[in-house]
C-alpha cells in the first residue's frame, strides 16, 4: 500500500487512517490505532473537570444501583462537573441521565460493535472507538475522580487498572469511590487480609488508594470535600 501524505493536514491524516478497514495490513492498523489515540485525547480536551462512572451494564430503571448513579451524577453535575461513562447501558445510563438533570456535559467513550453503535440515549457528546484498549485508555486518564458501582468483569478490570495506575503513579492520585458496602466489602476484604496482610504484595498505603462508601449521599460528601 502507498500512499503520498504530502498534501493532507495532520487532521485530515487523523481521519483517514480511523477508516482503514480492520483487516488492513498489520502495519497500517498501527496507524489507526494512533489515530484513535489522537481522537480520544483531544475529545477529552474539550472538558475542564469530570468524574467517570463504572458499573454493571445489566441494571434498568427500577433497580437502586441506576437510581443511585442517577442521583450521584445529578448532585456532581450540578456542581459543575462532566460526567463521562463507557455510553451503554445499566449504571453508564444512569449516570449520563443524572448529568443531563443536572445540566452539565454527558460523555460517553463508546465502542464500535459489528451490528450496532452501543450508546444510550442519554450521552450528549462522544466518540466512538474501534478498539476496546484505546477506550478503555481514554476512559483510564479522563477524570478528576472514579466512581464504580456494582459491576461484573468490566467493572473490576476497571478498578484494578485504576488503582494499579495511581500505585505506580503512572496518573495522578485523585479520588477512587466504591458504592455499595455489601458488593464491594468482600473484594476489599481479600486485598486486605490475603494481598496484603497475609502475602504482603501491596504496601499498607495502597489500601488508602480507594473509599468504600454505601450510597450516592456518602460518595458526593466525600467527593465535595476532596474535588
Amino acid at each position: 500500500m502507498t500512499t503520498n501524505f504530502s498534501n493532507e493536514s495532520a487532521s485530515d491524516r487523523v481521519n483517514r487512517l480511523l477508516h482503514l478497514p480492520d483487516n488492513e495490513v498489520s502495519a497500517w492498523r498501527i496507524f489507526k490505532i494512533m489515530a484513535e489515540f489522537v481522537k480520544g485525547f483531544e475529545f477529552l480536551s474539550q472538558f475542564d473537570k469530570s468524574v467517570t462512572f463504572f458499573g454493571t451494564a445489566r441494571c434498568e430503571f427500577e433497580d437502586n444501583v441506576y437510581q443511585e448513579a442517577t442521583e450521584l451524577a445529578r448532585l456532581l453535575a450540578q456542581d459543575g462537573l462532566s460526567i463521562v461513562t463507557g455510553g451503554g447501558p445499566g449504571v453508564m445510563e444512569a449516570a449520563n441521565k443524572g448529568a443531563v438533570e443536572g445540566g452539565s456535559d454527558s460523555i460517553g467513550i463508546n465502542i464500535k460493535l459489528p451490528k450496532e453503535q452501543r450508546i444510550n440515549q442519554f450521552v450528549r457528546k462522544s466518540e466512538a472507538f474501534s478498539y476496546f484498549f484505546t477506550r478503555k485508555v481514554i476512559l483510564s486518564f479522563s477524570s478528576q475522580a472514579y466512581i464504580f458501582f456494582p459491576g461484573g468483569f468490566g467493572t473490576l478490570d476497571e478498578f484494578f487498572e485504576i488503582v494499579t495506575l495511581i500505585q505506580t503513579g503512572k496518573i495522578d492520585k485523585v479520588p477512587v469511590v466504591l458504592v455499595r458496602v455489601e458488593f464491594w466489602t468482600p473484594l476489599l476484604d481479600f486485598i486486605d487480609q490475603v494481598v496484603y496482610e497475609k502475602n504482603q504484595a501491596i504496601d499498607e498505603e495502597d489500601l488508602s488508594i480507594y473509599t468504600l462508601v454505601d450510597s450516592a449521599e456518602e460518595a458526593y460528601a466525600y467527593l465535595k470535600s476532596h474535588l
